[in-house]
Order: structure tokens, then C-alpha cells, then sequence
């Protein structure tokens, strides 16, 4: 939301008791979750959801990186991801927008690698581990301005924008 709301988007946040969908597309996850806040509300909604995809684990553990976070922790990633030469990884963001019809989404990726060891303090969650291309800092040692400027996350919200600009030009809601 702070993200977002960096962006430029204006937006009103409402904390629901949802159950957390499981999969390893965050994709999946949201298209699901945007389903079940429409049902609480009843008026458009949108969520968004995010992963991280190893590449030398096939993608794993993709959404479901928040409970291998916090059951293993930064360090234990970082560990096991020792004996593969392939430290490859990206960073995955989805955006849903529902409005009880049709539902939208949007896909922002920023590829990257992981770290040898957690740094920085910034960002949240695995920001400490992700390196994106180009840089030789991770997301939490990265100042908001320069992690917006290439962040999954404000890719997917820019690919969001466009689409529901798009529809209003065409006259139709999302």
C-alpha cells in the first residue's frame, strides 16, 4: 500500500479476514483473493500479491515465499540455496481488480538474483536477499525512490493503470 500509494495511486485500504489461497503463482493467489474481498464488500476491489521464483527451484517458492520466510527464515534461503551455482531469481507481482463481472490483472516482474547473505533494513520481507539486475544492492539497501524505479511491484501497477485507462477510453469499467 505505501508502495502504491509512492506511485501515485490513490487508494483506500480495508484489513479483511480472508484465508490466505496457496500456490505458487501469485497470480493464483490474487485472482482468488480479489474474489473473496468483492464477496465482503460487494463493490470493486483490487489486491495484489507477490512471490519470489528461484530459478534453480524451478519457481519455487513463488507465492508462497511469506510462510518459507517465516518458518525458516532470510538466513536459512539464503543457506539453502548454497549448493546451486544458479542464484538467479524474480521478483513477481499481481495485481487483481474485480467489480463482480470481470476480473483484471496485472503482471510486473523484475529479474535479479539472491544475495549471498541478507542486507539493508529497508523494504519488508525478502527485500534483504533480492538483488535486482543491474544493481549490486539488495531491495532493502535500495532508498524508495530507486527500488520504485525498477520493482515488480511498480511494474505490476503500472501495467494495472494502463489497462483501466485503456477501458475507460474504450467507456467500459473494470
Amino acid at each position: 500500500m505505501t508502495e502504491a500509494q509512492r506511485l501515485g495511486f490513490r487508494l483506500e485500504r480495508l484489513d479483511l479476514d480472508l484465508s490466505e489461497p496457496q500456490a505458487l503463482d501469485p497470480e493464483d493467489v490474487a485472482r482468488e483473493k480479489v474474489r473473496m474481498a468483492w464477496e465482503h464488500l460487494r463493490r470493486p476491489v483490487l489486491v495484489e500479491d507477490s512471490g519470489l521464483e528461484i530459478l534453480a527451484w524451478g519457481g519455487f517458492p513463488g507465492a508462497l515465499v511469506k510462510w518459507l520466510e517465516r518458518s525458516a527464515g532470510l538466513e536459512a534461503i539464503v543457506r539453502m540455496l548454497e549448493p546451486f551455482p544458479d542464484r538467479r531469481a524474480r521478483a513477481v507481482c499481481v495485481i487483481a481488480c474485480f467489480d463482480g463481472e470481470q476480473i483484471l490483472t496485472a503482471r510486473g516482474v523484475t529479474e535479479g538474483a539472491i544475495a549471498p547473505a541478507p542486507r539493508g533494513a529497508g523494504g519488508f520481507g525478502w527485500d534483504p536477499i533480492f538483488v535486482p539486475r543491474g544493481s549490486d544492492r539488495t531491495f532493502a539497501e535500495l532508498p524508495p525512490s530507486e527500488k520504485d524505479a525498477v520493482s515488480h511491484r511498480a511494474l505490476a501497477w503500472a501495467a494495472m493503470a494502463e489497462k483501466l485507462g485503456s477501458l475507460r477510453r474504450r467507456g467500459s469499467d473494470p
